[in-house]
Formats: C-alpha cells, sequence, structure tokens
C-alpha cells in the first residue's frame, strides 16, 4: 500500500484530495493535540528514515515557516520521499490576493471571503487565521512567510525537484512536485496534464 507523509495535517477530520484515496496516510504535526502518527516540526524532517513515503501532502502549511527556513522544510521533503515520490504542496496564493485586492480596492482588515470556519479577511490569508491564532494562543499558526507561482517553483526547484506542474484558482496554489519527470501513468493517476 502506497504512503503519504501529510505534514502539518493537524487532525484526521481534514479529508486528503481524492487521489489519496486507498492510501495509507501518516500524520505529522508539531501540534498533539491532533493525535498526530509523527509528533514533529517540519523542519526536523531530516531526523525521520530516507526514502520511507510515496508522497508529501502539505497543505497550507509551508507559509507557517520563514522564508529562510522553507529550504529547510522542503530539503526535509526530499529527505522522507521514495526516488520516485512527489510532493503536493498548497499554499495562500499571495500574487491573486493581490490583484483581487487591488481590483477591489479592499482594506487589510475587509472580509474577502466566508469559509465554513467563518469570514476570512485580507489579513488572514497574509498572516494566518487571526481567530485560531487567538483562541490557542500558539504562534506556529501564524503565516510567516507567502508565495506568488513564481516563488514557490523557484522554492521548489531549489530544493531539488527538477519538475514542477502547478495550477492556480481561488486565491490557492497547488504544485506537484517531482525529482524525476512523471511517468504519463503516473499523471494520469494524479489528474495532471
Amino acid at each position: 500500500m502506497k504512503q503519504v507523509l501529510n505534514v502539518g495535517g493537524n487532525d484526521r477530520s481534514i479529508p486528503l484530495p481524492p487521489i489519496y484515496d486507498g492510501w495509507n496516510q501518516v500524520l505529522l504535526d508539531v501540534d498533539p493535540a491532533g493525535a498526530p502518527d509523527v509528533l514533529c516540526d517540519a523542519r526536523e524532517l531530516a531526523s525521520l528514515p530516507a526514502a520511507t513515503y510515496d508522497a508529501v501532502y502539505c497543505s497550507h502549511n509551508l507559509e507557517h515557516y520563514r522564508r529562510h527556513e522553507v529550504p529547510i522544510v522542503l530539503a526535509g521533503f526530499l529527505h522522507v520521499l521514495k526516488p520516485e515520490g512527489f510532493a503536493m504542496v498548497r499554499v495562500p496564493d499571495v500574487g491573486e490576493l493581490m490583484r483581487v485586492v487591488g481590483k477591489r480596492d479592499l482594506d487589510v482588515d475587509d472580509v474577502l471571503y466566508q469559509s465554513p470556519a467563518g469570514p476570512i479577511t485580507v489579513h488572514d490569508v497574509l498572516y494566518g487565521y487571526h481567530v485560531e491564532i487567538e483562541r490557542s494562543g500558539k504562534d506556529w499558526f501564524a503565516h510567516k512567510t507567502g508565495f506568488t507561482r513564481k516563488s514557490l517553483g523557484r522554492a521548489l526547484h531549489g530544493a531539488g525537484f527538477a519538475h514542477v506542474l502547478m495550477a492556480a484558482g481561488n486565491l490557492e496554489l497547488a504544485a506537484f512536485a517531482f525529482t524525476q519527470a512523471p511517468s504519463a501513468e503516473t499523471r494520469r493517476a494524479l489528474g495532471i496534464g
């Protein structure tokens, strides 16, 4: 059975994308409240066994590290991935956010959209969901960096991912990153062009 390391996934109640149906999910998080399988900061992935996982899934977690720490986290992804594995990274699209803010003449505290958790402001996308940060008192919920399509691609390539496929929409970037060119079969299985 294929294994996916869900980095910073919080808890198992948050569903993974359908491409991971039938995979064994190993949840890694710094917060013990979500009962992760691996209690670990993503900056310490190099301390885990090498070449263990078929995929790394990292949704809305990479922006929680300072810019100079992002290469450390991405190097950890490479460390734990099998050679034919891939990383799927999802982050807020700060480039699109800037375009929307300008087009709609929004202030930092204006609501961008409604989510199941409540209203999301420009400030929340830039700096982290203020309700959760204030409720928990945990600094790790704050955003410490941000990404555009170009900067995320540069970070992934700089970390050693030779092949990066990216999509954007709904103020989010999604990237599939591979060290080897993905086969046609892998592309079909992942639903990527």
